[in-house]
């Protein structure tokens, strides 16, 4: 049970860093004619950031006496996640044609379980 409550934790740790990155990712894109693979990059470390300090606190109750190093590891993790992000919107929208936008959440919802068991088994876990 305490899993479940961490992966819903996670999941609306998640959808708050989604709101924050496409925020991001729109406002670099549409207003500042940022090229769209820069903007998502930007919208991603943003909310990884934001979404560390969360999931730290909240999902995970952690209490590491390194959280430079739970940092560091969650950003690797999130860097791993950003890679297949990439190719992922890369593929849906270049590939298949689907809407920016929707490629990007869809993206996102692949990358959900990398991020989640990465986090959970290899840096929160105690």
């Amino acid at each position: 049970m305490e899993v479940l409550i961490k992966i819903f934790r996670f999941g609306i740790v998640g959808l708050t860093g989604m709101v924050l990155d496409f925020a991001i990712t729109w406002v670099l894109k549409e207003k500042l004619t940022i090229n769209k693979y820069i903007a998502n990059i930007m919208g991603f470390v943003v909310a990884a950031i934001n979404n560390f300090y969360i999931n730290y606190i909240w999902t995970f109750n952690a209490s590491s006496t390194n959280m430079q190093l739970d940092f560091v590891k969650f950003f690797v993790f999130a860097l791993i996640g950003l890679a297949l992000n990439s190719a992922l919107l890369f593929l849906f929208h270049e590939k298949y044609k689907v809407h920016f936008y929707l490629a990007k959440a869809l993206a996102i919802i692949c990358v959900f379980a990398w991020n989640f068991t990465t986090n959970y088994f290899f840096n929160f876990h105690s």
